[in-house]
């Protein structure tokens, strides 16, 4: 009968309640006084109905309040999360009525916005698949030249962060560490050569030649450093050295050419969500206790203005010199067999810790993981410093506290699917963190919360639910 109100009326009649059960309250507290008066006294019986009517009241607010929260104030917060899932992903998440069955006619109001969205959201898209494809052939033709020419080439923006990298330079830099996008140059070569070269660029405006040696020495590498037309930055190009690049299978390339407009380095907390860099990451471990079990695989992809940059990921089983539980294997199916001769918690660690340098890290129950990788620190010879988001609190943050927050039910919600080979891996979680992130950045946005700092402050009002989940 309460759906067929309209929703002013509903909302009055809860104001009625309150006006009609505080009367009734205190009527009963005052009859109920007046007869205890008889055996107290006067002043007894108006305090034994004073006590009685307080917590009566007490009692109507918190009902009427339970009543008011899961009737109006939680069904709101579903369909404006409902929403901006529909406006800022990929979902079709249907909007159910039944959602809102007491909110009048919200609900369809708000299914019929999103669908009309979602509808001029697949004209712009299809609009732009032509363009998309034009673009993705004439990379693939740049890449396949590029390959043949045994040169590697890197744009650098003018701070010497990565911008673009072809599969030449790639094979190069991973002979000194993996090759990341957004990632100072400095991290590979001695700064010196570097910052030299680029003062003679500026002051000439012409190519320099230079050498330059890797940070831990054993490659030295001729390059030749010229200014970009009509940008700020530089190219460079490694002159063939020994051993021969590999040209054998074409690797694609990998850039971002708004790198190219990124102005010094802004302080993390003051920096937009969209222009940070992630290291997304996952692991699979021997048991639920940080303080005793051991890491057995760790995953990882890296997010660069808010995408997943493809062909830069972090995979490695651990091998964690002690027998893996048969109810571990039972989840993540990693045996002993599997990690015999598999790189140690210090190597896998140290390596991690390289691939996620200068990024945020972010990780699904974010205290977990961190908490195996801090416990092998020192051993390591690392500090875990990394500013931290976890898509638990993001989620928390947009779609409220009450809802489910397990990586299955928010990927449910923004209609990720998880395949189940990839479930229970660590890089297959991680990709699904990282697809979560990548839909949430735009959401957050569009509520007002931009920056990682603005974020950091939100995510702080729901860190209960990670004491709860620790």
């Amino acid at each position: 009968m309460l759906a067929n109100l309209s929703l002013r009326l509903r909302i009055f009649l809860f104001f009625c309640l309150i006006a009609l059960g505080g009367v009734t309250v205190v009527l009963v507290s005052l009859y109920l006084g007046l007869q205890r008066s008889v055996d107290a006294g006067l002043a007894g019986g108006f305090t034994f109905a004073a006590i009685l009517a307080s917590f009566g009241l007490l009692a109507l607010s918190a009902g009427i309040w339970l009543l008011f929260d899961e009737n109006v104030a939680k069904p709101i917060e579903k369909v404006a999360a409902l929403m901006r899932v529909r406006a800022h992903s990929d979902a079709e998440t249907d909007i159910d009525p039944e959602l809102a069955r007491y909110l009048g006619d919200l609900a369809p109001a708000a299914a019929g916005l999103a669908d009309r969205a979602g509808n001029a959201a697949q004209d712009l898209a299809a609009n732009l698949a032509d363009h998309t494809a034009q673009l993705a052939a004439e990379r693939d033709q740049l890449t396949a030249l590029l390959t043949d020419i045994p040169v590697a080439m890197t744009v650098l923006s003018a701070d010497l962060n990565i911008v673009l990298y072809d599969g030449q330079s790639a094979d190069l830099l991973a002979r000194i560490a993996q090759p990341r996008l957004n990632a100072p140059l400095t991290d590979y070569f001695e700064p010196e050569a570097l910052d030299k070269a680029r003062a003679q660029v500026n002051r000439s405006g012409l190519p320099v030649r230079c050498v330059l040696t890797s940070l831990h020495g054993g490659l030295s590498c001729p390059a030749l450093m010229r200014p970009l037309d009509g940008a700020p930055g530089y190219l460079l190009s490694f002159e063939a050295t020994e051993p021969q690049l590999s040209t054998e299978q074409p690797r694609p390339l990998v850039y971002d050419f708004n790198l190219l407009e990124t102005a010094g380095q802004a302080r993390t907390e003051d920096t937009p969500l969209s222009e940070l860099t992630f290291a997304v990451f996952d692991t699979e471990t021997t048991g639920l206790l940080p303080h005793k079990d051991d890491i057995v695989q760790i995953g990882a992809l890296r997010m660069v203005r808010g995408k997943i940059v493809e062909g830069e990921a972090f995979d490695t089983l651990v091998d964690p010199k002690r027998p893996i539980p048969a109810t571990s294997s039972a989840v993540h199916g990693i045996t002993d067999a599997m990690v015999a001769g598999a790189p140690d918690v210090i190597q896998a660690a140290r390596g991690f810790h390289g691939f996620a340098s200068g990024a945020v890290l972010v990780a699904h129950n974010a205290p977990f993981d961190l908490a195996f990788l801090r416990r092998q620190a020192e051993a390591c010879g690392v500090t875990w410093d990394h500013p931290v988001l976890d898509t638990v609190l993001l989620s928390a943050v947009l779609f409220g506290a009450s809802e489910t927050h397990t990586l299955d039910a928010i990927c449910d919600r923004l209609g990720i699917v998880i395949e189940d080979r990839d479930r229970h891996t660590a890089l297959g979680d991680a990709r699904a963190t990282a697809q979560v992130l990548a839909c949430m950045i735009p959401m957050l946005e569009a509520r007002g919360v931009r920056t990682f700092g603005e974020v950091v402050t939100e995510t702080k009002k729901h860190g209960r639910l990670l004491q709860d989940l620790n």
